[in-house]
Protein backbone atom coordinates (compact mmCIF):
# COMPACT_ATOMS: atom_id res chain seq x y z
CA UNK A 1 0.00 0.00 0.00
CA UNK A 2 2.74 2.74 1.37
CA UNK A 3 4.41 1.47 -2.38
CA UNK A 4 1.24 2.15 -4.13
CA UNK A 5 0.80 5.62 -2.41
CA UNK A 6 4.57 6.50 -3.53
CA UNK A 7 3.96 5.67 -7.08
CA UNK A 8 0.85 7.63 -7.12
CA UNK A 9 2.38 10.38 -5.39
CA UNK A 10 5.38 10.51 -8.14
CA UNK A 11 3.38 10.03 -10.91
CA UNK A 12 1.06 13.20 -9.61
CA UNK A 13 4.33 15.13 -9.01
CA UNK A 14 5.35 14.23 -12.70
CA UNK A 15 1.70 15.70 -13.97
CA UNK A 16 2.30 18.69 -11.73
CA UNK A 17 5.58 19.72 -12.87
CA UNK A 18 4.64 19.10 -16.44
CA UNK A 19 1.37 20.97 -16.22
CA UNK A 20 3.61 23.68 -14.74
CA UNK A 21 5.75 23.28 -17.31
CA UNK A 22 3.73 23.69 -19.97
CA UNK A 23 2.00 27.06 -18.57
CA UNK A 24 5.55 28.42 -18.34
CA UNK A 25 6.48 28.39 -21.57
CA UNK A 26 5.64 31.46 -23.81
CA UNK A 27 5.66 30.63 -27.69
CA UNK A 28 6.82 33.88 -30.07
CA UNK A 29 6.85 34.99 -33.42
CA UNK A 30 10.11 35.79 -34.82
CA UNK A 31 9.08 36.08 -39.09
CA UNK A 32 11.45 37.74 -42.12
CA UNK A 33 11.38 37.76 -45.90
CA UNK A 34 13.62 35.86 -46.42
CA UNK A 35 14.89 32.59 -47.94
CA UNK A 36 15.30 29.29 -45.89
CA UNK A 37 18.61 28.86 -47.60
CA UNK A 38 19.71 32.37 -46.32
CA UNK A 39 22.12 33.09 -43.72
CA UNK A 40 19.17 35.62 -41.75
CA UNK A 41 16.98 32.85 -41.75
CA UNK A 42 19.31 30.03 -40.52
CA UNK A 43 21.31 32.14 -38.33
CA UNK A 44 17.51 33.17 -36.81
CA UNK A 45 16.59 29.65 -36.53
CA UNK A 46 19.79 29.00 -34.22
CA UNK A 47 18.81 32.21 -32.38
CA UNK A 48 15.36 30.85 -31.40
CA UNK A 49 16.79 27.25 -30.44
CA UNK A 50 19.35 29.30 -28.30
CA UNK A 51 16.95 31.57 -26.63
CA UNK A 52 15.44 28.14 -25.69
CA UNK A 53 18.45 26.82 -24.31
CA UNK A 54 19.34 29.37 -22.05
CA UNK A 55 16.13 30.43 -20.91
CA UNK A 56 15.50 26.79 -19.64
CA UNK A 57 12.73 26.51 -22.22
CA UNK A 58 10.67 29.54 -21.18
CA UNK A 59 10.73 30.16 -24.36
CA UNK A 60 9.74 28.69 -27.62
CA UNK A 61 10.53 30.99 -30.64
CA UNK A 62 8.42 30.00 -33.85
CA UNK A 63 10.68 31.41 -37.31
CA UNK A 64 8.85 32.42 -40.10
CA UNK A 65 10.76 33.02 -43.33
CA UNK A 66 10.17 33.98 -46.89
CA UNK A 67 7.03 36.31 -46.46
CA UNK A 68 5.00 34.19 -44.37
CA UNK A 69 3.49 36.42 -42.53
CA UNK A 70 3.48 39.03 -44.99
CA UNK A 71 5.96 41.38 -46.42
CA UNK A 72 8.21 43.57 -45.10
CA UNK A 73 5.71 46.34 -44.49
CA UNK A 74 3.19 44.10 -42.98
CA UNK A 75 5.80 42.63 -40.47
CA UNK A 76 7.00 46.27 -39.62
CA UNK A 77 2.80 46.73 -38.68
CA UNK A 78 2.72 43.77 -36.90
CA UNK A 79 5.40 44.46 -34.56
CA UNK A 80 3.58 47.62 -33.94
CA UNK A 81 0.55 45.76 -33.31
CA UNK A 82 1.75 42.82 -31.24
CA UNK A 83 0.73 40.36 -33.95
CA UNK A 84 4.57 39.40 -34.18
CA UNK A 85 7.34 39.75 -31.63
CA UNK A 86 10.69 39.44 -33.20
CA UNK A 87 11.49 40.66 -37.51
CA UNK A 88 14.44 41.16 -39.31
CA UNK A 89 14.06 44.41 -41.09
CA UNK A 90 16.13 47.27 -42.75
CA UNK A 91 16.48 50.49 -41.63
CA UNK A 92 14.41 52.05 -44.77
CA UNK A 93 11.55 50.53 -42.60
CA UNK A 94 12.52 51.90 -39.45
CA UNK A 95 13.24 55.50 -40.94
CA UNK A 96 8.98 55.61 -41.43
CA UNK A 97 8.95 56.05 -38.07
CA UNK A 98 11.57 57.64 -37.14
CA UNK A 99 13.62 59.90 -40.39
CA UNK A 100 16.66 60.84 -38.95
CA UNK A 101 18.18 57.05 -38.45
CA UNK A 102 17.47 56.46 -42.23
CA UNK A 103 20.71 58.34 -42.72
CA UNK A 104 22.64 55.12 -42.97
CA UNK A 105 21.71 54.33 -46.26
CA UNK A 106 22.55 57.93 -47.88
CA UNK A 107 25.01 56.55 -50.55
CA UNK A 108 29.11 56.25 -49.23
CA UNK A 109 28.24 57.19 -45.62
CA UNK A 110 30.10 53.90 -45.05
CA UNK A 111 33.38 53.00 -46.50
CA UNK A 112 32.62 48.85 -46.04
CA UNK A 113 31.23 46.26 -43.97
CA UNK A 114 33.73 46.59 -40.84
CA UNK A 115 32.80 50.72 -40.84
CA UNK A 116 29.47 49.55 -40.29
CA UNK A 117 29.95 47.46 -37.72
CA UNK A 118 32.23 49.75 -35.77
CA UNK A 119 28.58 52.33 -36.48
CA UNK A 120 26.95 49.39 -34.46
CA UNK A 121 29.29 49.75 -31.37
CA UNK A 122 29.16 53.82 -31.40
CA UNK A 123 27.27 56.90 -30.12
CA UNK A 124 25.57 57.73 -32.27
CA UNK A 125 23.93 54.47 -33.37
CA UNK A 126 23.15 54.25 -29.90
CA UNK A 127 21.00 57.50 -30.29
CA UNK A 128 19.62 56.88 -33.00
CA UNK A 129 18.45 53.35 -32.06
CA UNK A 130 17.05 55.37 -28.95
CA UNK A 131 15.26 57.93 -30.89
CA UNK A 132 13.60 54.82 -32.79
CA UNK A 133 12.59 53.28 -29.30
CA UNK A 134 11.29 56.35 -28.21
CA UNK A 135 8.92 56.61 -30.65
CA UNK A 136 7.60 53.42 -31.16
CA UNK A 137 8.81 50.97 -28.23
CA UNK A 138 10.53 48.75 -30.34
CA UNK A 139 14.10 47.86 -29.70
CA UNK A 140 16.90 46.85 -31.68
CA UNK A 141 18.89 44.29 -30.78
CA UNK A 142 21.30 43.70 -33.34
CA UNK A 143 22.40 45.05 -36.66
CA UNK A 144 23.33 42.43 -39.20
CA UNK A 145 25.86 42.93 -42.87
CA UNK A 146 23.42 42.33 -45.88
CA UNK A 147 25.73 43.09 -48.28
CA UNK A 148 27.47 46.33 -49.76
CA UNK A 149 25.49 47.32 -53.17
CA UNK A 150 26.35 47.30 -56.64
CA UNK A 151 25.57 47.78 -59.85
CA UNK A 152 24.75 45.56 -63.10
CA UNK A 153 24.72 46.47 -66.56
CA UNK A 154 24.59 46.02 -70.28
CA UNK A 155 27.38 49.22 -71.27
CA UNK A 156 30.50 49.46 -69.65
CA UNK A 157 30.35 52.33 -67.21
CA UNK A 158 33.33 53.43 -65.48
CA UNK A 159 32.43 56.95 -64.18
CA UNK A 160 28.83 58.57 -62.96
CA UNK A 161 28.32 60.30 -66.01
CA UNK A 162 28.56 57.35 -67.49
CA UNK A 163 24.57 56.50 -65.66
CA UNK A 164 23.38 59.27 -67.86
CA UNK A 165 20.08 57.88 -69.75
CA UNK A 166 20.63 54.35 -68.68
CA UNK A 167 17.06 53.01 -67.89
CA UNK A 168 17.69 51.07 -64.51
CA UNK A 169 16.05 49.61 -62.28
CA UNK A 170 15.93 50.70 -58.56
CA UNK A 171 13.89 49.70 -55.39
CA UNK A 172 11.32 52.52 -54.66
CA UNK A 173 12.82 54.01 -51.42
CA UNK A 174 14.32 57.24 -51.75
CA UNK A 175 17.80 57.09 -50.62
CA UNK A 176 18.33 54.17 -52.81
CA UNK A 177 17.54 56.30 -55.65
CA UNK A 178 20.23 59.07 -54.42
CA UNK A 179 22.67 57.74 -56.68
CA UNK A 180 21.42 56.58 -59.76
CA UNK A 181 19.58 60.02 -59.94
CA UNK A 182 22.70 61.69 -59.32
CA UNK A 183 24.26 60.40 -62.06
CA UNK A 184 21.27 61.09 -64.18
CA UNK A 185 19.67 57.40 -64.67
CA UNK A 186 16.70 56.77 -65.50
CA UNK A 187 15.02 55.22 -62.47
CA UNK A 188 12.23 52.53 -63.03
CA UNK A 189 10.59 50.60 -59.96
CA UNK A 190 10.22 47.07 -60.82
CA UNK A 191 8.88 44.20 -58.21
CA UNK A 192 11.93 42.56 -57.55
CA UNK A 193 10.61 39.09 -58.64
CA UNK A 194 10.67 41.06 -62.22
CA UNK A 195 14.05 41.71 -62.42
CA UNK A 196 15.21 38.98 -64.11
CA UNK A 197 12.52 39.52 -66.98
CA UNK A 198 13.07 42.93 -67.07
CA UNK A 199 16.95 42.89 -67.66
CA UNK A 200 16.26 40.05 -70.25
CA UNK A 201 13.93 41.58 -72.42
CA UNK A 202 15.45 45.20 -72.15
CA UNK A 203 12.76 47.20 -70.18
CA UNK A 204 15.92 47.76 -68.10
CA UNK A 205 19.65 48.03 -68.90
CA UNK A 206 21.14 47.40 -65.10
CA UNK A 207 19.78 47.14 -61.94
CA UNK A 208 21.85 47.79 -57.79
CA UNK A 209 22.06 44.62 -55.42
CA UNK A 210 24.77 43.04 -53.28
CA UNK A 211 27.49 40.77 -55.19
CA UNK A 212 25.03 37.67 -53.36
CA UNK A 213 21.83 38.86 -54.25
CA UNK A 214 23.19 38.77 -58.02
CA UNK A 215 24.54 35.50 -57.47
CA UNK A 216 21.02 33.68 -55.93
CA UNK A 217 18.85 35.62 -58.81
CA UNK A 218 21.13 35.01 -61.13
CA UNK A 219 21.01 38.34 -62.96
CA UNK A 220 24.53 37.77 -64.25
CA UNK A 221 22.62 35.31 -67.00
CA UNK A 222 20.97 38.67 -68.69
CA UNK A 223 24.02 41.13 -67.68
CA UNK A 224 27.61 41.23 -69.07
CA UNK A 225 28.97 44.12 -66.61
CA UNK A 226 29.51 44.05 -62.71
CA UNK A 227 30.37 47.82 -61.23
CA UNK A 228 31.59 47.94 -57.69
CA UNK A 229 29.84 51.46 -56.72
CA UNK A 230 29.27 50.19 -53.58
CA UNK A 231 27.04 52.83 -53.20
CA UNK A 232 25.38 51.24 -50.36
CA UNK A 233 26.56 49.17 -47.43
CA UNK A 234 23.49 47.49 -46.80
CA UNK A 235 22.34 46.23 -43.63
CA UNK A 236 19.12 44.51 -41.39
CA UNK A 237 17.75 45.01 -37.89
CA UNK A 238 17.07 42.23 -35.41
CA UNK A 239 13.90 43.73 -34.04
CA UNK A 240 12.01 43.40 -30.48
CA UNK A 241 8.19 44.27 -30.30
CA UNK A 242 7.76 47.01 -27.63
CA UNK A 243 4.94 44.38 -25.94
CA UNK A 244 7.50 41.79 -25.65
CA UNK A 245 10.60 44.16 -24.79
CA UNK A 246 8.56 45.53 -21.57
CA UNK A 247 7.50 41.92 -20.72
CA UNK A 248 11.38 40.72 -20.73
CA UNK A 249 12.98 40.63 -17.02
CA UNK A 250 16.57 42.17 -16.75
CA UNK A 251 17.60 38.90 -17.08
CA UNK A 252 15.72 37.78 -19.83
CA UNK A 253 16.57 40.84 -21.91
CA UNK A 254 20.47 40.44 -21.53
CA UNK A 255 19.92 36.79 -23.39
CA UNK A 256 17.31 37.87 -26.04
CA UNK A 257 19.97 40.73 -26.89
CA UNK A 258 22.68 38.20 -26.52
CA UNK A 259 21.83 35.63 -28.50
CA UNK A 260 20.46 38.41 -31.30
CA UNK A 261 23.82 39.73 -31.04
CA UNK A 262 25.77 36.82 -31.77
CA UNK A 263 23.35 35.25 -34.69
CA UNK A 264 24.20 38.86 -36.37
CA UNK A 265 27.61 38.38 -36.77
CA UNK A 266 27.74 34.73 -37.86
CA UNK A 267 25.16 36.24 -40.52
CA UNK A 268 27.76 39.09 -41.22
CA UNK A 269 30.79 37.21 -41.18
CA UNK A 270 28.73 34.82 -43.95
CA UNK A 271 27.80 37.47 -46.14
CA UNK A 272 31.18 39.04 -45.91
CA UNK A 273 33.23 35.92 -47.14
CA UNK A 274 30.91 35.21 -49.81
CA UNK A 275 30.85 38.47 -51.83
CA UNK A 276 34.76 38.24 -51.59
CA UNK A 277 34.91 34.69 -53.34
CA UNK A 278 31.91 36.16 -55.59
CA UNK A 279 34.26 38.88 -57.49
CA UNK A 280 36.37 36.14 -58.70
CA UNK A 281 33.68 33.03 -59.71
CA UNK A 282 32.15 36.37 -61.68
CA UNK A 283 35.26 37.41 -63.77
CA UNK A 284 35.54 33.21 -64.13
CA UNK A 285 32.17 33.76 -65.47
CA UNK A 286 33.28 35.62 -68.03
CA UNK A 287 31.78 38.87 -66.75
CA UNK A 288 33.44 42.62 -66.59
CA UNK A 289 34.29 43.00 -62.99
CA UNK A 290 35.00 47.24 -62.93
CA UNK A 291 36.80 49.19 -60.04
CA UNK A 292 35.29 52.76 -59.96
CA UNK A 293 36.56 56.01 -58.48
CA UNK A 294 33.82 56.20 -55.67
CA UNK A 295 35.06 59.78 -54.79
CA UNK A 296 33.44 60.85 -58.80
CA UNK A 297 30.23 59.24 -57.21
CA UNK A 298 29.89 60.67 -53.61
CA UNK A 299 30.91 63.90 -54.97
CA UNK A 300 27.86 63.47 -57.95
CA UNK A 301 25.20 62.61 -55.06
CA UNK A 302 26.70 65.43 -52.60
CA UNK A 303 26.11 68.49 -54.81
CA UNK A 304 22.42 66.44 -56.69
CA UNK A 305 20.62 65.04 -53.51
CA UNK A 306 20.70 66.60 -50.61
CA UNK A 307 20.54 64.39 -47.52
CA UNK A 308 18.12 66.92 -45.88
CA UNK A 309 15.38 66.31 -48.17
CA UNK A 310 15.08 62.91 -46.35
CA UNK A 311 14.87 64.16 -43.12
CA UNK A 312 18.17 63.15 -42.11
CA UNK A 313 20.49 65.07 -39.99
CA UNK A 314 23.68 66.36 -41.38
CA UNK A 315 25.85 66.32 -38.39
CA UNK A 316 24.51 62.71 -37.91
CA UNK A 317 26.08 62.00 -41.78
CA UNK A 318 29.39 63.71 -40.45
CA UNK A 319 29.85 61.77 -37.09
CA UNK A 320 29.36 58.41 -38.88
CA UNK A 321 31.21 59.58 -41.55
CA UNK A 322 33.92 60.11 -38.94
CA UNK A 323 34.08 56.68 -37.39
CA UNK A 324 37.49 54.75 -37.75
Amino acid sequence: MKHRLKTLLGAAAVIIASTLSAHAETVLKWAHVYETSEPFHTDSVWAAGEIAKRTNGRYKIDVYPASQLGKEADINQGLKLGTVDIIISGSSFAARDYKPIGVTYYPYIFRDASHLIAYTKSDIFKRLAKGYEDKTGNHIAAVTYYGTRHTTSNKPISKCADLQGVKMRVPDVPAYLAMPRACGANTTPIAFAEVYLALQNGTVDAQENPLTTIEAKKFYEVQKNIVLTGHIVDHLNTLFSKKLWTSLSDEDKKIFSDVAQEASVRSSKTIDAREKELVDEFKKKGLTVTEVDKADFLKNVVEKVKLEEFGYEKADWEAIRAIK
